[in-house]
């Protein structure tokens, strides 16, 4: 399943969205800031527990969808979950946290869910590795009819967080049972600080090469755009307005561009507030690169 928009040469380029006062006033956001996409929180991404969805919300989420324009939503998960976690009881609670997500996912008709892989803490790359495609494993198991599909994300590498490269990526996906389902988020920022040299026009080449090799480009489905405060391989996940950072303006031109992802959703998860003000900056910073602006 690659989710991409009818209007052919461009990627669709949005933002991740608020849901303060409920999942669908979201939508009203993503129009006063021009998205057509969007990335959301189903549910507080800092608190385990979260109130059910009722099927009148939903219904709700739906149709505010298809009135507001925004041709591709997703969603990512909470930022506790840790499905690479050694700590047995620690990795229970994740695995049925994250469940539960996809179930809100699958309610909300999202078709997929973003995932960090997680962070081995200590028991080792090989062990992280492991942990995290047994949970997605048994992830798989409980939602085996789901339509929604788990889009792995890669990581900037920070700490003991495992998905920095692609041969790990790879490794993730070769370990878990139906891997036809999992998928790809690609985020700008965490490649650069893991090592991937997207401010070059030839590391932009072996970036996508190696990613086409490893575990092959029909696998991405999102992309974060984000630039970096940190320099190249920092190992270090911190956002930074387009253009305002390390890896610079040229380099989100090719991605725009690049017609391999034409019609791929693409979100920024830069700094913002309140008012959403930079948003609409970023975003129109972005649409400025279009070839054919």
């Amino acid at each position: 399943m690659t989710v991409k928009s009818n209007s052919g040469k461009r990627p669709l380029l949005g933002a991740h969205m608020p849901t303060a006062g409920g999942l669908a006033t979201a939508f009203i956001r993503a129009q006063r800031v021009g998205c057509e996409c969007m990335q959301i929180f189903t549910k507080s991404s800092r608190q385990w527990a979260a109130k059910p969805l009722t099927e009148a919300e939903a219904t709700e989420f739906k149709e505010k969808q298809k009135e507001s324009g925004v041709e591709v939503t997703f969603a990512h998960d909470s930022y506790l979950l840790n499905l690479g976690a050694p700590d047995d009881a620690l990795r229970r609670k994740s695995i049925s946290a994250f469940i539960a997500e996809l179930e809100r996912c699958e309610m909300l008709g999202l078709p997929f869910l973003v995932v960090h892989p997680g962070a081995h803490v200590g028991s080792g790359e090989d062990q992280g590795i492991k942990a995290i495609a047994d949970s997605l494993s048994q992830a798989h198991k409980a939602c085996a009819r789901f339509e929604v599909k788990i889009a792995l994300e890669n990581t900037a590498g920070q700490g003991t967080v495992v998905g920095y490269s692609f041969e790990q990526l790879a490794r993730i996906f070769d370990a878990t049972h139906e891997s036809d389902r999992l998928r790809l988020c690609f985020d700008t920022e965490h490649a650069f600080a893991a090592g991937y040299d997207l401010a070059r026009a030839q590391g932009y080449a072996d970036t996508f090469a190696e990613l086409d090799q490893r575990l092959g480009l029909e696998r991405v489905v999102a992309f974060h755009l984000n630039d970096s405060r940190k320099p190249l391989n920092s190992r270090v996940d911190r956002h930074e307005h387009i253009g305002k950072g390390a890896i610079g303006l040229e380099a989100f031109a090719r991605l725009v561009n690049d017609p391999r992802f034409a019609g791929l959703p693409m979100c920024i998860e830069t700094p913002k507030g309140p008012d959403l003000k930079e948003d609409v900056e970023n975003l129109a910073t972005l649409r400025a690169l279009f070839q054919d602006a």
